[in-house]
């Protein structure tokens, strides 16, 4: 079985430019800071019991 012929000429010059402002990745461009609301029927003692339940069926 093989894996296919391995050329050393493939592996030179893969140099990358990570000096290009332009083209990075802000990774704090979509953060967000402040509060998160739901409204629920069920009580707090139902909610932490339906969450031992799932964490009991993984």
């Amino acid at each position: 079985m093989g894996f296919g012929s391995y050329d050393e000429s493939e592996q030179q010059n893969q140099e990358v430019d990570t000096d290009s402002e332009e083209e990075a990745v802000n990774v704090h461009e979509t953060d967000h800071e402040g509060d998160i609301e739901f409204e629920t029927e069920k009580s707090t003692d139902e909610l932490v019991d339906q969450l031992q339940q799932m964490k009991d069926s993984e």
